[in-house]
């Protein structure tokens, strides 16, 4: 049996969660990531409070050998209600169509920090038996790179408003 590779990562922005929860389903932001992130050709959706983002965009160069030069991120997030306290919780899938690559977790929106923090926690999973290890390790940090994204995008967003 494969192990999944746990990923978790925070990031905090300088506004309410009610207004960072508006930003992260306004889909113009999430073109703005899509962007950012270097994508060769994206598609952002929202549909009630489920995001949905496709990004085709460059091999990591680790990976590249079993992937091909490029290959498409698909990440959805369906949003819970906000609780008492304004906390919400996604449900955060991400998986690399053609390849046996996915991460299931998800991503919590709370008061601290300047603000809001958004904590990403998740399991990364390579299914390729006796590999499943380098490349879990090999994919790791672009995942948190892409989340990372959200920080700069999200911290020029809330800018503007």
């Amino acid at each position: 049996m494969m192990a999944a590779m746990d990923i978790s990562s925070r990031i905090e922005f300088a506004a309410p969660v009610e207004t960072v929860f508006a930003m992260m389903t306004d889909q113009a932001y999430l073109e703005e990531v899509c962007k950012a992130s270097r994508a060769l050709n994206y598609e952002a959706t929202v549909a009630g409070t489920t995001t949905r983002t496709s990004r085709r965009l460059p091999s990591p160069e680790a990976a590249a050998r079993f992937t091909g030069p490029e290959l498409t991120v698909v990440e959805e997030i369906t949003w819970d209600s906000a609780v008492g306290d304004g906390t919400r919780t996604g449900q955060v899938d991400l998986s690399i169509p053609g390849q046996p690559v996915t991460m299931r977790g998800e991503m919590k929106l709370y008061a601290g920090g300047p603000g809001t923090v958004a904590e990403l926690t998740g399991a990364l999973k390579v299914a390729i038996p006796q590999m499943h290890n380098k490349l879990e390790q090999s994919s790791a940090p672009a995942v948190l790179a892409g989340f990372r994204t959200q920080q700069q995008v999200g911290n020029d967003w809330l800018a503007r408003i």
